[in-house]
């Protein structure tokens, strides 16, 4: 990283500016910073990192992403698509397609586990019973074969 001695142009953006306009905290940026999702170009004589206003599209970039639930490695791999000069849309639909099925998966994997406590909060009375007899905990224990100490 370079030092910039004279920093007047409006072009460079501190750590703190472009977490502000990024909306996400300058702790954030330097995490990014270490999965190499973005770097400074430069840091000022005073030591603060600097960042060009294209930073800014780049995290805007990285917040949609996970937004879609792609997690930093695949954003790293979407940006490293998105900068090749060999990649076209296919690929990024390719990668796109992908999460889609994954989170499909663990919807339904969700909707399984939902409809499981549904079912165990439906057969639970709520009363005030002594734990050794709460349904919910012996369904869960018979399921794992766990044996229940007494009390």
């Amino acid at each position: 990283m370079r030092q910039v001695s004279d920093v007047r142009s409006s072009a460079h953006l501190t750590i703190g500016k472009i977490a502000g306009l990024a909306q996400v905290s300058a702790d954030t940026l330097r995490y990014y910073e270490r999965e190499r999702l973005i770097a400074p170009i430069a840091k000022s004589d005073s030591g603060y990192r600097l960042y060009e206003r294209e930073a800014l599209q780049r995290i805007q970039f990285i917040k949609q992403a996970q937004h879609c639930g792609f997690n930093l490695a695949e954003i790293r791999s979407l940006l490293a698509l998105r900068g090749s000069d060999a990649a076209c849309c296919r690929d990024v639909r390719r990668v796109a397609l992908e999460k889609k099925l994954q989170l499909e998966a663990k919807i339904k994997a969700m909707k399984v586990m939902s409809k499981a406590l549904s079912q165990l909060v439906k057969e639970c009375s709520g009363d005030n019973r002594p734990l050794d007899d709460c349904s919910i905990l012996a369904a869960l224990e018979r399921a794992e074969g766990i044996k229940r100490k007494s009390r």
